[in-house]
């Protein structure tokens, strides 16, 4: 019997630092490069993307900075924690995201990193970084979001109760 295939989602890690340090101008997916111990670690939802970055060298893209713990019931073919690990992406994407991360104040960072079906998959994005009172403007603007939503929320239930 053929083994059905899960087109679903499943969540390891997410850098939520980046989205509140950069302004994300563009996403990409891309597969990885692993070895077997890390597949079994990520299988058990550890890993992290803080520090992560991604450097493109002779026309391929590495992920560096990632940390995929090692796997606690690996042997001797353990591996590194945090090796750099190649992105598989297509020949035009990798020249696209060179072009526009040559350029001042951008770079590439690893936004989340999931299972989608049995493989494992990384989403990237092409970032340029934010001036602190841009991150302070963030900040606000979720703030007053917030306190918007209260005051809804608090008119509906007085409204309902009289």
């Amino acid at each position: 019997m053929a083994k059905e295939k899960d087109t679903g989602r499943k969540l390891i890690a997410q850098n939520k630092k980046a989205r509140h340090d950069y302004h994300i101008l563009d996403t990409y997916e891309c597969g990885l490069v692993l070895m077997g111990t890390e597949v079994k670690s990520l299988r058990l939802g550890r890993a992290s993307l803080v520090d992560g970055f991604v450097q493109i060298d002779g026309g391929e893209a590495w992920l560096h900075n990632i940390h995929v713990p090692e796997y606690v019931q690996g042997t001797w073919t353990n591996h590194s924690a945090k090796r750099k690990r190649k992105l598989l992406m297509h020949r035009a994407e990798i020249d696209k995201l060179e072009s526009k991360a040559s350029e001042t104040g951008h770079t590439i960072v690893p936004l989340a990193l999931y299972f989608k079906g049995s493989r494992v998959k990384v989403e990237i994005a092409l970032a340029k970084g934010k001036k602190e009172y841009d991150k302070r403007q963030t900040l606000r603007e979720k703030q007053d979001l917030r306190e918007t939503n209260r005051a809804i929320s608090a008119a509906r239930r007085r409204q309902r109760s009289a």
